[in-house]
């Protein structure tokens, strides 16, 4: 199928989804080896059991490499068959090469493939997804590689018991490609493509990016013996701010992107939310009226993976059978910057 910038019908879709996660696992009781806390302290604020650590010598663009692969894998496509990567990273390996750079070499995908990072927080996937899904529709290009990766646990503070809980590593991946609307529309349901993105909406308020942040490593406050010694080097967070912020922006987000639809929250089948922690997702919930049991989570096994979280909640629900052909779906999420963001699929 060949994309056309003069097609009025055309859409894109979520072709495949896959996931990678490093295998050593850090539970709450490994972590209150290292600071004052408890298993019973972390599970009632936070809703996290365990979270995923990168081993010594993996890097963040060893599991985007692999989640990228395991997409392609279920599409059935080889990596010649992606003509741009979407890192979506707060933590490359390195800030100079990119970490889409890293990736296109991993996965194998021809030399001459455009590949870049996004860096959006938390809400940096569904800024991906809103910018493959502008450019299938344009016809610029065919299969775009939209990977969330992370390797959060090298930029926590250990001796920080109000961050250090929340955080772990991960990656999930998506391919996008497109699909005609209209004949979509007209098929049957069980012959309709799967994965219909409707839309992506997405918002910044950079007068609050203190709440949530990395202070030093840039230009700002460069690299220095004296930043490491402060721990400027690590995440620091405002969490009453982001608790308050996140609550009321991803609803406000969420209820604009059903209306842009002409939907609204009845029509819902699935809300999957950025995995932050467990209070503000059940806070999101009961603003939106959504229940529970319609709500995915992934947090208490792989704690807030920042980009990663959406993307692998989805191929989880989607690979189990939990998200059915024709299920709306609607996904959420807040991160730094202050930035936030929500998506719809009809998968």
């Amino acid at each position: 199928m060949t994309a056309s910038p003069h097609h009025a019908a055309w859409a894109s879709r979520i072709v495949a989804l896959g996931s990678a996660f490093p295998d050593h696992v850090i539970t709450n009781h490994d972590i209150a080896l290292r600071v004052d806390t408890s298993d019973a302290w972390i599970r009632e604020r936070t809703g996290i059991e365990q979270r995923r650590m990168l081993a010594p010598g993996q890097n963040n663009s060893d599991i985007a490499a692999a989640a990228a692969r395991q997409a392609l894998d279920r599409a059935g496509l080889p990596p010649s068959a992606v003509d741009l990567i979407i890192t979506c990273t707060n933590t490359p390996d390195r800030w100079l090469p990119s970490l889409g750079a890293a990736v296109q070499a991993k996965l194998g995908v021809r030399a001459g493939v455009p590949a870049y990072d996004l860096v959006t927080a938390c809400a940096g996937w569904l800024a991906g997804v809103q910018t493959a899904d502008a450019l299938v529709r344009t016809g610029a290009y065919q299969h775009v590689m939209v990977i969330g990766s992370e390797a959060l646990t090298r930029y926590v503070d250990w001796t920080d018991r109000n961050t250090c809980i929340l955080f772990g590593d991960g990656a999930g991946a998506c391919l996008i490609g497109p699909v005609d609307a209209t004949e979509a529309e007209d098929a049957p349901e069980a012959a309709r493509p799967r994965g219909h993105i409707l839309g992506v909406h997405l918002h910044t308020d950079g007068r609050f990016g203190d709440a949530m942040s990395l202070p030093a490593g840039g230009t700002r406050q460069p690299a220095s013996l004296e930043a490491v010694a402060q721990r400027q080097h690590l995440i620091h967070m405002d969490g009453p701010e982001v608790y308050n912020h996140a609550v009321r922006d991803m609803v406000a987000v969420s209820r604009e992107a059903l209306a842009a639809q002409g939907l609204t929250v009845a029509d819902v089948d699935w809300l999957v939310p950025h995995q932050a922690n467990l209070r503000i997702i059940q806070a999101v919930a009961r603003r939106l009226g959504v229940p529970m049991e319609r709500v995915a989570l992934n947090l208490h096994k792989y704690g807030n993976t920042s980009t990663a979280t959406i993307p692998t909640c989805l191929d989880e629900y989607t690979h189990d059978g939990r998200i059915q052909p024709g299920h709306t779906v609607l996904m959420t999420a807040f991160g730094g910057g202050l930035t936030w963001a929500a998506g719809l699929l009809r998968w």
